[in-house]
């Protein structure tokens, strides 16, 4: 505690000193700032010692780094030591320790434009950091990981081989495995934890479902096929095929739908289907769609009126929560992801010419590229898939080059004609 100077007790040739009733001395003295200071610890607690002798040196002591400019007030000099220390004791912390610190934050902190994560977005994250990241890297020092050490663990990720085939040159997780370090780093960068970002690219991303040679058109079933498939698929699930190819719908989106998602005209012989909802994969649960722009609403091809009125009277609750594709006749749960991609993996085996591992999201993408083929624009083409990014819709487009091809060749045709039209007309 500072005291004025005017206290007294016995001076020294510089400081004071004085002897407790404990038989203990006490040393204080004329600081900078004009006033005077008890001995204290360096977490700022009383000091006093045992000799008179310790009382003095401790003073000297004092004297001198007062001389050298070097004093603080005691407080303030226990306040600086907490923080060094603390900042330490983060500079020493584990990639696993700050990893599960990050998880932790981005959790229950909002992220880019001050929106929470969803828990499925967390979810994936916490995965590729525990199946990818921890066993490699979890008793490294945050502060160590430099260039060197994410080059080393991107090698040993590209090296995996691919669960979904082995024999891949590619497997599908280094790359988002090395983007959710490279998030991590970014945060530890952020907090002072790490000095500077490693200079590392991403690992490319290539299909592992396909080789090289493997076009996106291979990818889009005929109306056969489609027509197959919902043939195969037993009931009440049956639908789902024609929801996902004719309305272009996410799995989850089907999965997700409810009787009150389907508004029909008058005499029910046209219907607008509402996208309000998923089920989501992760979790399980009933959640906002993907994004913002999957929240739409779109016309109910004709093809498939007649089945989807058939299939809401004989399958779906009555309820108006009842869901579309429930987990048995008109029951009140939603089939599940899992469930479903069992089902979906038995029954496509059942239709002839489909690629390998055929998706049910590859119907989804059928659906898009024949909107496509009919016109439509990008902007329609956004709206009718939900989705934020041109640059996935671009490969709609790009999938109709045989339509692109036949119009080049009409276009070339009429203006041939009107060519050889005009060198025949005589002028007038």
């Amino acid at each position: 505690m500072a005291e004025t100077a005017t206290a007294k007790s016995r001076r020294e040739a510089w400081g004071r000193l004085r002897k407790l009733p404990s038989k203990r001395w006490q040393a204080r003295y004329p600081a900078p700032d004009g006033k005077l200071y008890s001995a204290r610890t360096e977490d700022d607690r009383p000091l006093t010692f045992l000799t008179k002798g310790d009382a003095r040196a401790w003073l000297n002591r004092v004297h001198d780094s007062i001389a050298r400019g070097e004093w603080e007030p005691p407080a303030e000099a226990a306040a600086r030591r907490e923080r060094e220390e603390a900042e330490a004791a983060a500079r020493d912390i584990t990639f696993a320790e700050y990893a599960d610190r990050w998880l932790e934050r981005i959790a229950t902190e909002p992220g880019k434009g001050s929106k929470m994560r969803k828990p499925a977005t967390v979810m994936m994250y916490r995965g590729r950091v525990n199946n990818y990241l921890r066993e490699r890297l979890g008793d490294t020092l945050v502060r160590e990981i430099d260039t060197d050490v994410v080059r080393a663990l991107t090698r040993d990720l590209v090296a995996i081989p691919s669960r979904l085939r082995p024999d891949a040159p590619h497997n599908g997780v280094a790359s988002d495995a090395i983007d959710v370090l490279k998030m991590i780093l970014r945060a530890a960068v952020a907090d002072g934890v790490l000095a500077r970002m490693p200079d590392v690219a991403t690992p490319q991303r290539k299909s592992v479902r396909h080789d090289q040679d493997h076009a996106p058109e291979d990818d889009v079933a005929t109306p056969a096929q489609v027509e197959a498939l919902y043939a195969a698929m037993p009931q009440p699930w049956r639908l789902a095929v024609l929801l996902a190819a004719w309305c272009q719908l996410r799995r989850g989106e089907v999965l997700g739908l409810q009787r009150r998602d389907i508004v029909w005209n008058i005499d029910r012989t046209a219907a607008t289907l509402y996208v309000r909802r998923q089920k989501n994969g992760s979790t399980g649960g009933l959640t906002d769609p993907k994004s913002e722009t999957g929240v739409r609403s779109m016309a109910v091809p004709p093809l498939m009126i007649d089945r989807l009125r058939e299939h809401l009277d004989e399958w779906v609750g009555a309820g108006a929560k009842s869901p579309i594709v429930p987990t048995s006749a008109k029951g009140k749960e939603h089939m599940s992801a899992s469930r479903w991609n069992s089902v979906w993996a038995d029954r496509r085996e059942a239709v002839a010419g489909l690629p390998e591992g055929y998706r049910f999201h590859d119907l989804r993408h059928t659906g898009l590229t024949r909107f496509a083929q009919e016109g439509a624009t990008l902007a329609e083409l956004m709206r009718r898939g939900g989705h934020a990014d041109i640059k996935v819709v671009l490969r709609y487009q790009k999938a109709t080059m045989a339509r692109d091809i036949e119009l080049a060749a009409r276009m070339s045709a009429s203006v041939d004609a009107e060519l050889a039209r005009a060198m025949t007309t005589p002028a007038r």
